[in-house]
């Protein structure tokens, strides 16, 4: 398989130029894995000008270097020059064309099927949504103080029902709340203690156990409410 290789340089000269009157084209190309590096050694003779009856000698060594692609075996490959030719451009520059051949290359043979390495499919279960949260909660009280933890485990396990009240503050509020109760003896009370957690909102806690906004303020301060916040939920029977 031949590939030809266009290359092309512009080449400034200090002086003018008129006419090249002879020109020849050397190189030092060479071929070592998949790089083509070398020189192209070009020199010759030309005119100043048109009027001029003597000549000047030039010589120019213009570097080349191309990495081949790697689909083709270069053992055998040899390189050549197949075409070369020139023009004066602007009465300085000149500008010359470079057709180098790389010839007897082969084309790398395709992997077999059978050749490829039995890759197994490997198939990945993610974690539903549900346990991702779960996990993250897990790391995050790893991270968290002792208080911190505790104050999430209360969160986990308190959920809208009666308990009694291990906070001595809580008590003293609540008991302080019943001292001045202005409830009749026919009517009994009893309470829940919710947690105030992410998304709650007053009007979802009032929706949720119907009760009034004037009823909880009766029994709770809800001018700054904020996550963690314990609300007095009151619930009233009468006797029979």
């Amino acid at each position: 398989m031949k590939n030809i290789i266009p290359f092309k340089k512009d080449v400034i000269f200090k002086t003018n130029l008129s006419e090249i009157t002879s020109i020849s084209l050397e190189n030092s190309l060479s071929l070592k894995d998949d790089t083509i590096s070398g020189d192209f050694i070009i020199s010759g003779d030309y005119k100043v000008s048109d009027k001029s009856t003597t000549v000047e000698p030039f010589e120019l060594n213009i570097p080349f270097e191309i990495v081949l692609d790697d689909r083709f075996e270069t053992k055998k490959a040899t390189v050549d020059i197949d075409d070369f030719y020139y023009e004066i451009v602007n009465n300085n520059v000149l500008s010359v064309s470079i057709d180098v051949l790389v010839d007897h290359l082969q084309e790398k043979p395709l992997v077999e099927i059978e050749d490829l390495v039995d890759i197994t499919p490997v198939r990945v279960v993610l974690d539903s949504e549900e346990d991702n949260m779960e996990k993250e909660n897990i790391f995050e009280s790893d991270r968290s103080s002792k208080e911190e933890n505790n104050l999430i485990e209360e969160k986990r396990c308190i959920e809208d029902e009666d308990i009694p009240v291990q906070n001595e503050e809580l008590e003293e509020r609540i008991n302080s709340i019943f001292s001045n109760s202005s409830f009749d003896n026919e009517v009994y009370v009893t309470y829940n203690i919710f947690i105030i957690r992410d998304g709650d909102t007053l009007d979802s806690i009032m929706e949720k156990y119907n009760i009034t906004k004037e009823e909880l303020e009766k029994y709770n301060d809800l001018s700054n409410l904020q996550l963690g916040d314990k609300l007095i939920i009151p619930n009233s029977y009468e006797r029979n």
